[in-house]
């Protein structure tokens, strides 16, 4: 994935609107967990790719640094062989002299080219600064909308457990409503109701059959009365007849 490519795939994602996508969302849950996954791995490359565009950067660091050490460097000998040739001339040697001048020269070329190569490297260095400031920030965005991401699936699944068991207890009420114990619970009653006072008939049932019982006692002892007292009739009859 080139520089340019992360770059705007981390833009991409640090603007996303998470509850504007999981309003269009089918089965927000699902998007959540893709969108966490993508997020994860955009992370995942987007810090591989900042990783080597710093990398890069700080060669380019280390190249301009040994190249201004060069011309520094470079600009000391210049003066070095520059004295030397001073000196020579000063004490009538002037074909040394022209030697450590020619030295001199050469040093300074060298200064020159090294400040050249130190020169060109500083815009590139200062935009390379730039876009791995800018590919930090991004991925620090990119950081913050994942964990968003994640406590908005964390936040969902627990709405959505509170929904499930809200419907269900939902459910049981419906259930009880539909079932209505109340009227179970009259129906066993009657049925009570009828065993007891099917008890209640048997038992007035016995009693009248007891009550015949005793009844038909009393008539026999009427009757056993009557046909004593007709003895008694009889027998003072009879007597009268023999006085």
């Amino acid at each position: 994935m080139t520089k340019q490519s992360i770059f705007g795939r981390i833009a991409q994602l640090a603007k996303a609107n998470i509850n504007s996508l999981i309003d269009s969302a089918e089965d927000p849950k699902l998007m959540l967990d893709q969108m966490v996954r993508d997020y994860s791995n955009s992370i995942s490359d987007a810090e591989g790719a900042i990783a080597e565009t710093i990398g890069n950067l700080r060669l380019l660091e280390d190249d301009h640094r040994e190249d201004v050490e060069a011309a520094a460097e470079w600009g000391g000998k210049a003066l070095a062989a520059s004295r030397k040739a001073d000196e020579l001339r000063a004490a009538g040697n002037s074909v040394d002299a022209d030697k450590f001048d020619n030295l001199a020269k050469v040093a300074l070329g060298r200064q020159l080219q090294s400040e050249k190569e130190a020169k060109a490297a500083e815009p590139q260095i200062a935009s390379q600064t730039t876009v791995v400031e800018q590919l930090k920030t991004g991925l620090n965005a990119m950081k913050e909308k994942l964990g968003q991401l994640s406590a908005k699936r964390d936040e969902l699944i627990a709405r959505s457990k509170t929904a499930a068991a809200q419907t269900k207890v939902m459910d049981a009420v419906k259930s009880i409503d539909i079932m209505d114990p109340t009227s179970e619970v009259s129906r066993f009653e009657d049925k009570i109701r009828r065993e007891e006072a099917k008890v209640r008939g048997a038992n007035e049932l016995a009693a009248s059959s007891l009550d015949a019982q005793f009844e038909s006692l009393e008539d026999l002892g009427e009757l056993t009365e009557v046909d004593a007292r007709l003895a008694a009739l009889k027998s003072s009859g009879t007597s009268e007849i023999e006085k």
